[in-house]
């Protein structure tokens, strides 16, 4: 770069993402002699990062990601990372430092450590992809669109395998009622419908994509690609279920401008800290608890409470409301597992609710004149 034989990062990463915001949270790094660049794939350690480079003005290296390996999951560098890379070690190239992410998509592992994975960085948008040639799962796409809202990126819903389904009417309405605020759209891969409409709003930005094996990614990435980029398989017949595909989450740039990360299938989405996403995911139901006569309303049997009337009157559905509690526990106790004193107020909390509960059967069972020395 001294020798102004690389060309500047703004001209030659500008198609991966680059700005002036990076620019200046680079110059550190630039001081030192390194590069930027994109991590676009990892793989055991080892990352494959695009940095300024080559006669195209950008190369692929394959760098170690050994010193910026930590205990902390979520310090791995992952795809879509902004990466500080050091090109002279004799043994190879090696990422040396990762910049601020501006946006993270984070799961919980199944690890006992409830530990957060990271799966893609600095995403604009993130995709759901649901199949609709299977059976719509409204409670697994809200989980979905939380952590989407969680991550800092703005959540789309993508709908595919059109073409195997008539009349797409209804099942788009439940998708709407399941992500309010959310932009939802109906595609084809096979037909073509609706894909030039989705790389167009995908262009200029990263995008990722997300949803169970057999929802279509690999085969959606292809079109958005305009080439055969990532293998696909056929999807079981007996559950409408596929295999996973993609092994590893790749970073490729778009035609029309932008990235897209392909991911593979997720078949466990935990939730990991996220009371905000769920706030947005579910800002119909936070709306009408914020018209509740009392402020701490369990939505239970209370007097004046906006939550069951909107149920009564069937404005709300039953099966959202047991989705939006359901999360909550979840968040809850992911957060209690991982915050020793959270733990133990939820522990007090679990306490105080049993002997309640003992007290009201006592007294149903006709003990509740029992003297209490």
């Amino acid at each position: 770069m001294k020798n102004g034989t690389v060309p500047q990062p703004s001209t030659a990463l500008v198609a991966y993402g680059w700005d002036s915001l990076l620019d200046s949270a680079f110059a550190p790094h630039a001081e030192r002699g390194l590069l930027p660049g994109r991590v676009v794939r990892v793989d055991r350690g080892l990352c494959d990062v695009v940095v300024p480079g080559g006669a195209d003005g950008t190369v692929t290296v394959r760098a170690d990601t050994e010193d910026v390996f930590t205990r902390d999951p979520m310090r791995v560098a992952c795809t879509g990372d902004w990466a500080a890379v050091d090109t002279t070690p004799v043994t190879g190239p090696a990422v040396r430092a990762l910049l601020p992410r501006r946006t993270t998509f984070v799961r919980s592992t199944s690890s006992k450590r409830s530990e957060g994975q990271v799966l893609a960085a600095n995403v604009d948008f993130a995709v759901i992809a649901v199949s609709i040639a299977a059976e719509l799962d409204l409670g697994r796409l809200e989980r979905f669109v939380s952590l989407a809202w969680t991550s800092g990126a703005q959540p789309m819903v993508v709908l595919t395998k059109a073409d195997l389904v008539p009349d797409t009417t209804y099942l788009l309405a439940d998708a709407r009622s399941a992500a309010p605020g959310v932009d939802v759209r109906v595609v084809s891969a096979a037909t073509g419908d609706g894909v030039a409409e989705l790389a167009q709003a995908l262009a200029g930005v990263t995008s990722v994509l997300l949803g169970q094996s057999g929802a279509g990614k690999s085969t959606l990435t292809n079109a958005l690609l305009g080439r055969e980029a990532q293998e696909v398989q056929a999807i079981r017949d007996s559950d409408g279920k596929g295999r996973h595909t993609t092994t590893t989450r790749d970073l490729l740039p778009l035609p029309g401008g932008g990235v897209v990360i392909d991911t593979p299938g997720l078949r466990g989405v935990g939730l990991w800290d996220a009371d905000a996403g769920l706030t947005q995911a579910f800002s119909d139901i936070e709306d009408l608890a914020g018209r509740c006569r009392f402020q701490d309303c369990s939505h239970t049997a209370e007097p004046g409470c906006a939550v069951l009337a909107a149920l009564e009157d069937g404005s709300l559905a039953y099966r959202r409301l047991d989705s939006y509690r359901k999360l909550l526990r979840e968040n809850a106790w992911i957060a209690s597992r991982t915050d020793a004193r959270l733990r133990a107020e939820m522990r007090r909390e679990w306490k105080q609710r049993s002997a309640a509960g003992r007290e009201m059967y006592e007294r149903k069972r006709g003990g509740g004149h029992r003297k209490v020395y």
